[in-house]
């Protein structure tokens, strides 16, 4: 795909690993969406971004949980920028607990945050990308579904992201014909803004922890693929983090 002038979507896109695409998107010439909840970060980050790049960026305050914000932002892109190359899912909330003391309230914040809100942006995005013959929808889903079992602690989390896996390996299949290319990206423990709330834990241990670049070069390679080539998954794991042993202990978590 030849991304100059390409218009692109990303979510979780006001700091961190989103942020990180974002611009790395942006100074390939792509026009940029920026999707985040929180309205003063993200606008910031779309100065940050307008600044460095001179591409369109365009902020859009969205609670990917609500099917009303992702069918703003969906309209907002096509009104605005007049179409959707790329799709790039990104936003996503955690809860790591032993399953008898995960909160209740948590599970339906996990499915509507990292399950619904990546099926229902695609299903909202996909049939004017049918239309064009062409798109690309990349979304990051977790290396701890590369683990089995489920790493300890992350049973609800994990086995939503497992789901999301095998939801988006069967819409590979039903969208190729389209001209439609599907991506996971598969990480491991990075150095984001969670674990920066951690340093009590992780200062010993960041050499360890991945940078977002990582995370981005993925998904610059899923985009850089020939037209007749999609990357189904693509996994970066740490070299020194095995997921069978988290970096973040849960014990540690509920201390900090």
């Amino acid at each position: 795909m030849d991304l100059k002038g390409k218009n692109a979507i990303i979510t979780g896109a006001s700091k961190g690993i989103g942020k990180a695409i974002a611009m790395r998107l942006a100074e390939a010439g792509v026009n940029v969406v920026l999707a985040a909840r929180t309205q003063e970060t993200l606008d910031a980050t779309v100065e940050e971004i307008k600044s460095k790049t001179g591409v369109n960026v365009i902020g859009v305050a969205t609670d990917v949980g609500k099917l009303e914000d992702l069918q703003r932002l969906v309209d907002t892109t096509l009104e605005r920028l007049g179409g959707i190359d790329i799709l790039v899912n990104n936003a996503g909330v955690s809860s790591q607990y032993p399953f008898q003391e995960q909160p209740l309230e948590d599970f339906e914040k996990l499915v509507q945050t990292n399950y619904l809100g990546y099926v229902r942006l695609i299903r909202l995005v996909i049939n004017h990308m049918i239309d064009k013959k062409s798109g690309a929808i990349i979304n990051s889903v977790s290396g701890s579904t590369l683990v089995d079992p489920i790493p300890r602690g992350f049973l609800a989390y994990s086995s939503l992201k497992v789901g999301l896996r095998a939801f988006l390996k069967g819409l590979f299949w039903e969208l190729r014909d389209h001209g439609i290319k599907v991506t996971s990206i598969l990480p491991g423990v990075v150095n984001s803004d969670l674990t920066d709330k951690l340093d009590s834990i992780t200062k010993e241990q960041k050499d360890r922890l991945m940078t977002p670049d990582a995370v981005c070069d993925m998904v610059m390679y899923a985009l850089s693929v020939p037209a007749n080539a999609c990357p189904l998954e693509l996994a970066v794991i740490n070299q020194q983090t095995p997921w069978t042993k988290p970096v973040i202990d849960y014990q540690q978590n509920q201390a900090k």
